[in-house]
């Protein structure tokens, strides 16, 4: 699991790697290289269930508890056929993975793609996609804080 410091400070490293690149054709290729650092994504969970509607590209979710003490931790899996939009799971992991239900649910990575610059930088069927992303990260949190309750 990572701890909300960790993931923290992957998402600075990832903010100040964008910030060091001058040109977007060098920051889609940073953003295809993040992609290319996710784990492999099981076979047997490409299915109707962990496919998330609303993406033009095919992407698949999936969240798993996360060993933390109180049960409410989740780690993410993330994958696309799309070289880009892997990148764009891999900074949501980054974002997400391995913190608490509740914090997952109260955070908002627009500020987060605003400083990198994508907000301006994605086509709209990617930013729609980007949003359906966040919103399954969202519902599986509110599904454990229900759980949990």
């Amino acid at each position: 699991m990572t701890s909300p410091n960790a993931t923290t400070a992957q998402i600075e490293a990832i903010i100040e790697d964008f910030e060091l690149l001058d040109n977007w054709d060098d920051r889609y290729r940073y953003l295809i290289e993040l992609g290319r650092t996710l784990p492999p994504f099981p076979e047997e969970e490409r299915t109707d269930r962990t496919k998330v509607q609303g993406c033009a590209s095919q992407v698949w979710m999936v969240s798993r508890p996360a060993s933390a003490p109180d049960g409410t931790h989740l780690a993410f899996l993330g994958d696309s056929d799309a070289h880009i939009v892997r990148g764009l799971i891999a900074i949501l992991l980054a974002l997400y993975s391995g913190r608490a239900a509740a914090e997952i649910a109260g955070t908002d990575p627009a500020p987060v793609f605003e400083r990198i610059g994508l907000k301006d930088h994605l086509t709209p069927q990617r930013s729609n996609g980007l949003r359906s992303m966040v919103e399954r990260i969202r519902a599986d949190a509110r599904a454990v804080l229900a759980t949990a309750s």
